[in-house]
């Protein structure tokens, strides 16, 4: 494996409303040893109070990707979509051009934990677009395609060779992992324990490695993890 990225370890934020891990460089939070690995940009772990959110802000020529670990989170943007994302979804925007946009907790009782990921786009100041995926039960059994290139199987289109895959099986399972050699992956535990080669990664661990490094993972609790293939 290239190299293991402890929950522990990531940097770190508080600002009251919103409690956020960072695993790459990311706002206030700079580190040069982790900027980034192939063109996964961003993945924060995020906390959001009940009633509370980001207000309208703006981005471009991003791929950005948010997934609802608990909870739920109401999307609000300037192409004129929104709805409220459940726990298990998966919603993606293409910024390109450049979009605007809002996020919120709806609820008044419980936080929204989710994972926000920055992809880099092959190609810049493309027309901005929005995707969803819902799970239909396969992320039980194996690697469910949340999102891709071409947007195959119904998964989100982006604008780069690369794939999201969710899964969220149960203890003691086995989920193949296949990744060509002259490719590179990365797993993030969002929730739960699992074991790659060897190694127990726990929520917020993530890993990165070159394609012929892993082939399977097996979970030690119910867990819900990102896999992430790349060039």
């Amino acid at each position: 494996m290239i190299a293991l990225r402890k929950a522990n370890d990531r940097g770190y934020a508080n600002h009251g409303w919103l409690e956020t891990y960072h695993t790459f460089s990311f706002a206030s939070y700079h580190d040069p040893k982790h900027m980034g690995f192939r063109a996964l940009r961003v993945i924060n772990d995020d906390r959001v109070e009940a009633g509370q959110g980001f207000g309208t802000h703006p981005h471009k020529d991003m791929e950005i990707l948010t997934y609802i670990l608990e909870g739920e989170l109401e999307h609000r943007d300037s192409m004129g979509n929104g709805r409220i994302i459940k726990t298990g979804e998966v919603q993606g925007m293409s910024a390109g051009t450049g979009i605007t946009h809002s996020e919120f907790n709806p609820s008044g009782k419980i936080a929204t934990h989710l994972l926000q990921i920055w992809i880099m786009p092959h190609t810049k100041a493309v027309k901005p677009s929005y995707g969803e995926w819902l799970p239909d039960g396969s992320e039980k059994n194996g690697w469910a395609l949340a999102a891709s290139e071409n947007g195959d199987g119904g998964s989100i289109p982006i604008h780069q060779d690369a794939q999201m895959l969710v899964a969220t099986p149960d203890a003691d399972k086995t989920l193949t992992v296949s990744i060509a050699d002259n490719r590179y992956g990365w797993l993030q535990v969002g929730s739960g324990e699992i074991e790659v080669n060897g190694e127990r990664l726990k929520t917020g661990d993530g890993v990165a490695f070159a394609g012929a490094d892993v082939k399977a993972i097996k979970t030690l609790s119910p867990s819900r993890v990102l896999l992430f293939n790349l060039a």
